[in-house]
C-alpha cells in the first residue's frame, strides 16, 4: 500500500473514531455523577472483552500476541488513563477535557523518538506547538483558574500518550489488532471488579442499556484506533483527534446544557488548524516518496 493511501484511510478511520468515542465519553459523563468508576469499568471491560472474544471466532482462538511486556504495559497505562478520563469528566465539561487530549500530540511526539526510533522534524514540531497552545485558550483569566480536574486530565492525557505510542510500537511489529484491545479491556474489567463489592449500586433497564451502548462505541472507538495507528504515526493519529471537539460541543450542548465560551472554540480552530498542516504534510509528494525510500 502506498504511503498516500495509507494515510488517507488513517485518516478516515480517526474520523469514525472521533464519533464513536465522544459517545463513550457522553455516556461516561452521564453515569459518572451517579456511579462510582469500579462499576461501570467492571462491566464495560469485560463486555469490550466479549465483544473482542466474538470478533475473533472465525480465528477460533482468543486474542494473542509476542509482545508481552508492551501490552503488559498498555493494560496498567489503560486502568490510569480510564480513572483518570472518569474523574476529569466528573469534573470538567465536556469541551475541557478536549482541550487536554489537544496536548496528546505533543507528548506522543516527544516520546516517538526514544520509543519508536521515529523522529519529529522541526517543521511538524512546530505543528504540534501550536496544536498545543490551544490547550492554554482554556485559560483566559490566567492559570489560577486551574482545578483538580484539570491536573486529571493532564495525567489521563499522558497516560493515553504513551499507550497510544506503545500500542505503535506492537502493530509495527505483529498483526495482531484485537489483542490490543482485548487484553487492555479485561485487565481493567478484571481490576475494577475486586472494588465492585465495595461500591455496586443497582441499575436500571435504561443504564444498563447505556452501559451497553458504551460497551460497543468503545470497543468500535479502540479497534479503530490500533488500526489507524499502523498506518500514521501517533502524534498525528492523536491531533487529529482534535475533530472530536465538534463532537464533544454537541453532545455537550445538546444533552447536559453545556455553553463552551468563545475562548474554547479559538482553541479548537487552533488544534484543527495544526491537524490540517500535519495531514498536508504527509499527503505531500516528497514526503509519500521518503516513505517509499
Amino acid at each position: 500500500m502506498s504511503a498516500r493511501k495509507e494515510t488517507v484511510i488513517g485518516v478516515i478511520l480517526v474520523l469514525v473514531y472521533t464519533g464513536a468515542i465522544s459517545l463513550a465519553d457522553a455516556i461516561t459523563k452521564q453515569i459518572a455523577g451517579h456511579y462510582e468508576a469500579p462499576q461501570l469499568f467492571a462491566v464495560s471491560g469485560l463486555a469490550v472483552a466479549g465483544l473482542c472474544l466474538v470478533a475473533a471466532r472465525p480465528a477460533g482462538r482468543v486474542p494473542r500476541t509476542d509482545f508481552a511486556v508492551p501490552t503488559a504495559a498498555r493494560c496498567v497505562l489503560g486502568v490510569l488513563a480510564s480513572l483518570a478520563f472518569f474523574l476529569a469528566f466528573r469534573f470538567l465539561p465536556l469541551a475541557e477535557v478536549f482541550l487536554f487530549i489537544g496536548l496528546m500530540p505533543i507528548i506522543s511526539a516527544a516520546l516517538s523518538g526514544p520509543v519508536l526510533g521515529e523522529p519529529v522534524r522541526p517543521a511538524t514540531w512546530g505543528a504540534l506547538v501550536i496544536g498545543g497552545l490551544g490547550v492554554f485558550f482554556l485559560f483566559p483569566a490566567g492559570v489560577h483558574d486551574i482545578g483538580p480536574g484539570h491536573a486529571i486530565a493532564l495525567f489521563a492525557a499522558t497516560s493515553g500518550s504513551l499507550s497510544m505510542v506503545l500500542s505503535r510500537y506492537i502493530s509495527n511489529r505483529e498483526n495482531r489488532s484485537l489483542a490490543q484491545v482485548f487484553y487492555p479491556n479485561l485487565t481493567l474489567g478484571a481490576v475494577m471488579c475486586l472494588a465492585l463489592p465495595l461500591v455496586w449500586q443497582p441499575m436500571s433497564a435504561m443504564e444498563w442499556a447505556l452501559v451497553g451502548a458504551y460497551s460497543l462505541a468503545l470497543f468500535a472507538a479502540r479497534w479503530l484506533c490500533v488500526l489507524a495507528l499502523k498506518l500514521l504515526p501517533v502524534h498525528v493519529v492523536t491531533l487529529l483527534m482534535s475533530l472530536q471537539f465538534l463532537w464533544m460541543v454537541w453532545l455537550g450542548n445538546r444533552f447536559f446544557g453545556e455553553q463552551p465560551g468563545l475562548h474554547v472554540y479559538v482553541g479548537a480552530v487552533v488544534v484543527a488548524g495544526a491537524g490540517a498542516v500535519l495531514v498536508i504534510q504527509r499527503l505531500s509528494p516528497r514526503r509519500a516518496t521518503e516513505a517509499v525510500t
